[in-house]
């Protein structure tokens, strides 16, 4: 990067410390809080935050569970250079690792790139939410990358990636937007089972607008639609569920 660095902020009530781009880019919120919050990440396992951006996921996971190993996965090179900054700048460069790959990319060139087959216990991401030419695409370059695919089929190119590099039981969490769900079923059918789908509701009486995804690589274990996940009380607050999670507090 050529301009000097965006300034450091405090996420996770003070747990992390992350430059980001500025508002406008694409930034880390609550959509990345609750899926590091639901990472459910064990001691000794190797963990890829796909789709990395400034690396928010993967470093809050390495942050809460000193005993993982985490790559951080972008192909956005200043996001990349960010996300480098910010492992440094937390003292977590001997677990966290950053590799610069187009997730959608040819299987070759991943790897060459170091993304190897069965290498991640678990794969968490948040994948472009847009698939090409069904959304209005931003004017920000790296906003308009992290928010839609450039070419039709991504998100089944982006799962089927993630299969590729989970190890048979290894496990994967995604956070997508509710009415993709159809979509990413159809794209982890075959590759994981064993799915659990919880809803994410602004208020209990809300539809959902958000669902998280679990599941393990190759089981044959049933589908399970889990209880919702509610985000803000009447008050219009945060749950106290879903603070202590912008806090940093893992379940």
């Amino acid at each position: 990067m050529h301009d000097a660095p965006p300034p450091s902020e405090p996420w996770l009530g003070g747990r992390l410390a992350l430059r980001q781009p500025p508002r406008g880019g694409h930034r880390a919120g609550t959509d990345a809080i609750l899926l590091a919050a639901g990472a459910g990440a064990r001691p000794g396992e190797t963990v890829c935050d796909l789709g990395a951006g400034t690396g928010a996921v993967g470093l809050a996971v390495a942050r809460a569970c000193p005993g993982v190993r985490v790559m951080l996965v972008e192909r956005d090179a200043e996001a990349a250079s960010l996300a480098r900054l910010n492992v440094q700048e937390n003292g977590l460069s001997d677990r966290v690792g950053v590799i610069e790959a187009d997730v959608t990319a040819p299987g070759r060139e991943r790897r060459s790139a170091g993304l190897l087959p069965d290498s991640v216990d678990l794969l968490l991401t948040n994948p472009p939410f847009f698939e090409a030419g069904r959304h209005r695409v931003s004017p920000v370059a790296a906003r308009a990358a992290a928010h839609g695919f450039p070419e039709p089929g991504g998100l089944e190119a982006w799962l089927r990636t993630a299969a590729d590099l989970v190890r048979p039981g290894g496990r994967l969490v995604l956070i997508h937007r509710a009415d993709a769900l159809p979509a990413c079923l159809d794209a982890l059918a075959g590759r994981f089972g064993g799915l659990t789908v919880t809803p994410v509701q602004p208020r209990a009486e809300a539809a959902a607008i958000r669902v998280l995804v679990a599941g393990m690589r190759g089981s044959r274990a049933p589908f399970t639609l889990g209880p919702a996940l509610v985000l803000h009380g009447p008050d219009g607050r945060f749950t106290e569920r879903v603070e202590a999670m912008h806090r940093g507090e893992m379940p």
